[in-house]
């Protein structure tokens, strides 16, 4: 029975949490773009808690998503000449704790502003306290596998979920195997962290694909702004602006 639950949480459950993450996104932005936003609140009460709740929150959390994508998709061999799987998982435990903190402090000021301010609360979607609870939840499970992977210094541990996850993305078998000898905060973690992607097309979290869309303005050519001028004579303009 236990296996067969590994086999459907953590063998096909990633691949339904991709597939929705990725169409559901797809077909919101296609047919509701008006509600394609990220709702803020910042007009309602725009105190310190939101200032300094949404700072830590999204340093911390962007941090974390970057870290743990690079982390656990990178094969060993890439990094093994530079870093050992011990030194990259304490590299990992240090930065991701401080990361961590930071995001799990800013989650809890944005979760305790929704909660009890009154404009707040009365404009708030159930969708809006149910994903702050879950990110407030996640991080909590996150920072508790930090001393967990404190007992496995020699980076056994990291190499067992990165094999888990490198072995999910490029659609290999055995990677249920891998998690057989993980603790259960590991595991709820990554089952956390998978239904995040199952619910972000029907959340404010699409506002995410967005922030990464703009960074195409970079790569922008300028635009050439002129001011609107008729195309008359030097009288005429002189006159026309008195």
């Amino acid at each position: 029975m236990t296996a067969w639950i590994d086999t459907l949480l953590f063998g096909f459950y990633p691949y339904i949490c991709m597939t929705v993450f990725l169409v559901g996104s797809w077909i919101r932005f296609d047919r509701d773009q008006y509600t394609w936003k990220s709702d803020t609140s910042q007009l309602l009460r725009n105190d310190a808690r939101l200032k300094w709740g949404s700072y830590l929150f999204h340093i911390g959390v962007l941090f974390l998503f970057f870290g743990h994508f690079v982390g656990m998709l990178t094969p060993h061999a890439l990094y093994s000449p530079f870093i050992s799987s011990g030194g990259k998982q304490v590299l990992a435990m240090v930065s991701g704790g401080i990361a961590g903190v930071m995001a799990f402090v800013g989650v809890s000021l944005l979760l305790h502003r929704r909660l009890t301010d009154r404009r707040v609360r009365a404009t708030s979607k159930t969708s809006d306290i149910v994903l702050l609870w879950i990110f407030w939840v996640q991080l909590a499970l996150g920072l508790a596998t930090v001393p967990l992977s404190g007992q496995h210094l020699d980076g056994s541990m990291m190499v067992v979920l990165a094999e888990w996850g490198q072995r999910i993305a490029t659609f290999r078998s055995g990677a249920v195997g891998m998690l057989t000898p993980v603790s259960w905060v590991f595991k709820a973690h990554l089952f956390l962290g998978m239904t995040i992607f199952l619910i972000f097309p029907f959340t404010r979290l699409v506002h995410i694909w967005s922030g990464f869309a703009s960074l195409a303005y970079v790569l922008r050519p300028y635009q050439l702004v002129r001011s609107r001028r008729l195309n008359l004579p030097r009288k005429a303009v002189g006159a026309a602006e008195e």
